[in-house]
């Protein structure tokens, strides 16, 4: 019997890994970021470990906080910073962006083994690499060994063909699967992606994809090392470290599900569960408050230039905030050379320093009571954005900006 991706990944490290299996696993890369990391810190001194196994593929990354906009966080990112020194680990600083996209541009590559301390680290699946969030305890014991014990995980084969139509994304795919799926639905399973569509969808797609394969419960979120793969490495600099890696054509899946991109429609999920999912033409027409661009899951180039596209020339509803994040330094540089930025500004839109922002309600972006947010984030629980009173909407990019121009929920064909 042929493997899977999740088996063929893993058997690199642990040969003859098959789904069931306890394995061990060296580490390719293991981190943390400023809300879990004090905690992780915590428990590693606890722990009694005197070193970071490999201090080269150790990183602490401040994102989440950042800037830090309160004494308690601030003194938090002094601690992680000194525990940095101290170990000789790596630090990205405040402004750099999101771990987990910065992750992607700098570290991720086919066949590695990550894990972090949060629950997004699965969007390095995008690459072909075992990606996986962990509690602060084990992610301490990753630091101090610079391995872990993993369950080799069933798989979901996830069969894509045709193309997106206009207005329809990676975001749309992702929601709409989670509809179906459930939040549950896939528990410490691995969704792997596949078929004739893959080749039409982009790393920026892929990245949201796999980025809210935790949402339906999901360990991990994998697509193969194919030509995208190869091309976007290739870009940051890293294309002597691809490899391809694909599945059997005889691997066993627990669950197959076949969806036809060209049948798929703008989805919107609704307060406050991440499956409670609807089409846009259902939704559209609940009034909004605040729009928010920019995440782990959508604040790349890619996205930036859908929403700079849609509002170009037009501008934002006056009810209406439009708040947009890049997902890092690069993006937000990127952006302004090609124009998107200003494109953004001239709308209306608040450009935010490159980071986490609005996504779990720390600061720029908390929402008043009442209010309703229309969010390009992977999460929309009761309270996420920092205040219990408030409702948050998920959709893509090419929505939340079609929406800040009306001012309402909105299909973004309508507007394009």
């Amino acid at each position: 019997m042929g493997k899977t991706l999740a088996e063929k990944i893993l058997g690199y490290k642990s040969p003859g890994a098959r789904v069931g299996d306890i394995i061990v696993v060296d580490l390719d890369l293991v981190f943390a970021q400023d809300t879990t990391g004090p905690l992780v810190i915590k428990q590693f001194q606890e722990g009694d470990f005197k070193a970071i196994a490999k201090p080269q593929r150790a990183i602490i990354f401040l994102d989440h906080a950042a800037p830090s906009p309160s004494r308690e966080l601030s003194n938090d990112h002094v601690l992680l910073r000194r525990f940095a020194k101290e170990t000789g680990c790596s630090i990205f600083r405040v402004g750099d962006g999101i771990c987990h996209q910065l992750v992607a541009e700098y570290f991720a590559n086919s066949g590695d083994v990550i894990v972090g301390s949060d629950s997004h680290t699965v969007t390095a699946g995008a690459l072909a690499a075992f990606a996986t969030g962990m509690g602060s305890s084990d992610t301490a014991v990753a630091l101090a060994l610079s391995k872990t014990w993993l369950r080799v995980p069933e798989s979901f084969l996830i069969t894509l063909k045709g193309t997106f139509s206009k207005g329809v994304t990676g975001k749309d795919l992702i929601l709409y699967l989670i509809g179906q799926i459930g939040a549950d639905g896939a528990t410490y399973k691995a969704l792997e992606f596949g078929g004739k569509a893959l080749a039409h969808i982009t790393m920026s797609q892929r990245l949201t994809i796999a980025n809210m394969a935790v949402e339906a419960g999901a360990k991990v979120g994998l697509f193969p090392s194919d030509e995208v793969t190869q091309d976007f490495l290739i870009a940051q600099g890293r294309g002597k470290n691809y490899k391809p890696i694909y599945p059997d054509a005889d691997a066993d899946y627990e669950r197959v599900i076949s969806l036809n991109l060209s049948k798929l429609e703008p989805m919107v999920s609704l307060p406050h569960t991440v499956d409670n999912v609807l089409p846009v033409g259902e939704v559209k027409g609940v009034k909004i408050q605040q729009v928010f661009i920019g995440t782990c899951t959508n604040g790349r180039l890619e996205d930036l230039a859908t929403a700079a596209g849609i509002l170009q020339c037009k501008k934002v509803h006056s009810g209406v905030r439009l708040l947009v994040a890049p997902a890092s330094r690069q993006v937000l540089m990127q952006a302004i050379e090609v124009g998107y930025i200003q494109s953004l500004i001239e709308a209306g839109a608040v450009i935010l320093p490159p980071g986490c922002a609005a996504c779990l309600g720390l600061h720029q972006g908390v929402l008043g009571d009442g209010e309703v947010c229309l969010s390009t984030a992977n999460r929309n629980f009761k309270g996420r954005m920092g205040n219990p009173e408030a409702m948050i909407y998920l959709a893509s990019p090419a929505t939340a900006a079609a929406s800040a121009i009306t001012g309402v929920i909105t299909d973004p064909r309508e507007v394009m």
